[in-house]
């Protein structure tokens, strides 16, 4: 039930990953936006992110799971309400910080309570429930595209929706309390949270979001800016790159079992580097969906792999160890939008010369995922 639980928070977090890039073109019409006050929008979503992942590991190991997801999810659930009726851009930059904050709070609760299956399986359950997040975000795109058109208020209510029930499913779930191991105490803070590896994780995870949230974000922008209709770039990220990262999380739980997690993030890291480097070279819609979909693959182990490393690296304090690695992980999407927006400037098609942020971010991620393999043996 526990597993269940997880998986359908991260379901909901899966279609809100995928909101921002779906309605940013309905918005920038709307709004008349620049790129520039896209990446501004963009990091403020990111700035909720941070200071709610930050406060919420300690939130979590001292009052438990259940109060940080039921607490996102209900702000996630009013932000989206609320959102359909912003009047204008100032408007929107703190609604996407609230929708962040809720984001960062839940989404942390949710990959704490798939970790604490323990140490054999962790990896295999994490990848498990972030299999759904694949699917969340497959959905978001697809039903923009197909059913509501450029309806951005119907994709909002409809998403809000979907986040009320899931906040009864969370509501009436047994969880366990916090245990007094895992409680989050200053004093033991820094030997714990003092070693070297966790700020190596971070930085990987700091990467990681930068390429992975950079997709979600700017893509369908950048695909329209190079000529191809709304509709299918919405389809490209839907069916290509979600459906790429559904696929591979599902498809890597068998190999978990045998190959070491730190080699299942190496090769993802590689992967990344060569497709995403290969999507911004794409020049017709086939093409990008193919790229797209095996950056989608590429990328499906790599997040919720080495937060099954954290998992095992912190058996104490392991929602503060595993909310500072995704608060550092919120970091990278936060100046990685602010750099795309201002490279990109007010003219949508520098973003294919903005993104190339992406593919070298992913370059450094192999360089720095030999390190920690180094680390930890």
């Amino acid at each position: 039930m526990l597993i269940l639980a997880a998986i359908v928070a991260i379901f909901i977090y899966g279609m809100i990953a995928a909101m921002l890039g779906t309605i940013l073109p309905d918005l920038s019409d709307r709004f008349k936006l620049t790129p520039s006050q896209n990446g501004t929008i963009a990091f403020a979503q990111a700035l909720g992110l941070i200071i709610a992942s930050l406060c919420a590991g300690p939130l979590l190991d001292n009052e438990g799971k259940k109060l940080g997801i039921v607490l996102g999810l209900s702000l996630i659930a009013i932000v989206l309400f609320l959102l359909p009726r912003a009047p204008g851009y100032r408007s929107l930059l703190w609604l996407l910080f609230l929708l962040g904050a809720g984001g960062g709070i839940m989404v942390t609760g949710a990959n704490a309570l798939a970790s604490d299956v323990g140490e054999a399986h962790r990896a295999t359950a994490l990848n498990l429930a972030n299999l759904f997040f694949g699917l969340g975000a497959l959905a978001t795109p697809f039903i923009a595209a197909n059913l509501f058109g450029r309806k951005s208020v119907l994709l909002c209510y409809t998403i809000a929706s979907l986040t009320v029930v899931t906040v009864v499913i969370e509501a009436l779930t047994k969880m366990p309390g916090p245990n007094g191991s895992g409680r989050f105490v200053f004093a033991d803070a820094t030997p714990v949270l003092g070693r070297p590896v966790l700020f190596l994780l971070g930085l990987f995870v700091f990467l990681y979001i930068t390429c992975e949230v950079g997709i979600w974000n700017w893509l369908p922008r950048h695909l329209i800016a190079q000529g191809i209709p709304e509709s299918r770039a919405l389809n490209i990220l839907s069916l290509g790159f979600a459906l790429g990262m559904l696929i591979g999380r599902g498809g890597i739980l068998p190999v978990l079992i045998r190959v070491p997690a730190i080699t299942v993030t190496l090769a993802g890291s590689v992967a990344m580097a060569a497709t995403t480097f290969l999507v911004l070279r794409a020049r017709n819609s086939a093409t990008a969906w193919v790229l797209v979909f095996l950056a989608g693959i590429s990328m499906a182990p790599v997040f919720p792999t080495t937060l099954a490393i954290v998992g095992d690296a912190f058996p104490r304090m392991t929602s503060t160890a595993i909310g500072f690695v995704i608060t550092c992980g919120w970091t990278g999407l936060a100046v990685s939008s602010r750099i795309i927006g201002v490279i990109a400037g007010g003219d949508p098609t520098r973003l294919k010369k903005a993104l190339l942020v992406i593919p070298c971010s992913a370059v450094l991620m192999v360089g720095l995922d030999l390190v920690i393999k180094s680390m930890l043996r």
